[in-house]
């Protein structure tokens, strides 16, 4: 049943926001050099690598002058790029990976393989269903690029404390999962970032 609701709504998704994601690419296009899509690896089930879809918002030789991690005042976000991270737009793409059957709508965010690594033994158990575009996880470090910007070393920060909750919640998210709860954090997910526009 997840499956065939993942299908079903990825693709009236797609649909409807086609004209929006026409919208972005050509404003990326305009903003600055490089492609419109960024592609990176991370680890879905059964730890199989696959290459995530998000709009670009960053320089485009951002991974050669920094770190992995991106905070608030990142001086490699492009101009559009603060607004689609801010909107939550440049992850819509994802779309694209549930339809290929490497995400879900909900579930675990998927993580980089050197982190993955780091944190093996819990990500096999993790990795027992498809990572997510939203999850627990997701609603709790809706600013996640915020509260990182106030550590000293935000990588460190992420690796110490951000990470190893992010997993905590993907092992709750698993014990907890059913269609109901997909859509109760759908919901969330939505609201969330009703609010966060609100008070901006």
């Amino acid at each position: 049943m997840k499956r065939v609701f993942d299908i079903l709504m990825a693709t009236i998704g797609l649909i409807l926001l086609s004209p929006l994601f026409l919208l972005v690419a050509v404003l990326i296009k305009l903003d600055s050099p490089g492609p419109i899509f960024f592609r990176q690896e991370r680890i879905g089930k059964r730890f199989r690598p696959f290459f995530i879809y998000k709009f670009r918002t960053m320089v485009e030789n951002a991974a050669q002058i920094g770190t992995e991690i991106t905070y608030g005042n990142d001086p490699r976000i492009t101009r559009i790029g603060r607004l689609l991270r801010k909107t939550k737009i440049d992850e819509l793409p994802q779309i694209i990976n549930v339809l290929k059957g490497e995400m879900s709508l909900v579930g675990p965010r998927p993580e980089i393989r050197q982190y993955v690594e780091l944190f093996q033994r819990d990500y096999e158990e993790i990795l027992k269903i498809r990572p997510g575009i939203t999850d627990l996880a997701s609603v709790k470090y809706r600013d996640e690029a915020a509260v990182l910007e106030q550590s000293e070393n935000p990588e460190e920060e992420y690796l110490r404390r951000v990470l190893p909750d992010k997993i905590n919640l993907s092992k709750e998210y698993i014990r907890r999962s059913s269609f109901f709860f997909d859509l109760t954090l759908i919901l969330k997910t939505v609201r969330k970032l009703f609010e966060h526009q609100v008070s901006s």
